[in-house]
């Protein structure tokens, strides 16, 4: 066995020692608050989980039905920022009109549709039931 067969494969894709925790957080909240300031969809997905969020406060929703609301509300702008980063990369790899690059976008969008399919659902189906109730009461 030679000396180079021996070695750590993932020595060479080691990244260098980064700063102390606090610097990483406070990165992230850069990151989180660049993608809010610069991309609407987000911000609009931002005002929407409030929307959800102050809707279920009102309703009183059980602690069993916020679990998946807020899985989905995570789902939803988790996949959102994601698909900003791939609308970045392929702009910062290319800035010719490609039919590749479109379908990458494409892509990452349409992951972004079902996850926003799949919150609408989500919402509905915890949401709808006391909601209904509470608008049937105006008309007894």
């Amino acid at each position: 066995m030679t000396q180079q067969n021996s070695q750590n494969p993932y020595d060479s894709v080691r990244r260098p020692r980064k700063g102390n925790l606090f610097a990483s957080f406070r990165f992230s909240f850069q990151g989180l608050l660049w993608a809010a300031c610069a991309e609407r969809n987000l911000r609009l997905h931002f005002i929407v989980a409030l929307t959800v969020i102050l809707l279920g406060a009102w309703l009183r929703v059980s602690l069993i039905e916020w679990l998946p609301l807020f899985g989905v509300i995570a789902l939803v702008l988790i996949s959102e920022m994601m698909n900003t980063i791939v609308e970045l990369f392929v702009d910062m790899v290319t800035q010719e009109r490609s039919p590749a690059a479109k379908c990458v976008k494409d892509v990452a969008a349409g992951a972004v549709l079902i996850a926003a399919v799949t919150a609408a659902i989500a919402g509905f189906a915890v949401l709808g039931p006391p909601l209904w109730g509470k608008i049937s009461l105006l008309w007894k």
